[in-house]
């Protein structure tokens, strides 16, 4: 009788953060590598070297086993990131950069 071993390659932290098992690096970050660049397992391997393709081939599995769940976090990543630009846009520093790029391209 074969003897299966289910190895996955990813743990989820107290956080339900998915990792890489025995790394820092999360599922997500894999993920998107592959969903904004296209990148294969290979290119993603290339990209961090450290992990093998085995545990980058669980991770992608793990993540399209997940995928809605993912989905929605990376939504709510996005949407943090565009609040955060747009309470910097308004820093004192942003607008006087902006005053001076104003100045610097109105032809004297």
């Amino acid at each position: 009788m074969p003897i299966t071993e289910p190895l996955s390659h990813v743990v989820v932290d107290e956080r339900g953060v998915a990792r890489v098992d025995q790394t820092t690096v999360k599922v997500v970050e894999i993920a998107l590598d592959h969903l904004a660049y296209g990148w294969s397992a290979d290119a993603i391997h290339e990209q961090f070297p450290e992990l093998s393709l085995a545990q980058i081939h669980g991770a992608l599995a793990f993540f399209y086993d997940h995928q809605a769940e993912f989905e929605a976090e990376i939504g709510r990543m996005e949407r943090e990131v565009g609040g955060w630009k747009e309470s910097l846009a308004s820093t004192p520093l942003q607008r006087r950069l902006r005053q001076l790029k104003l100045r610097s391209s109105v032809p004297h």
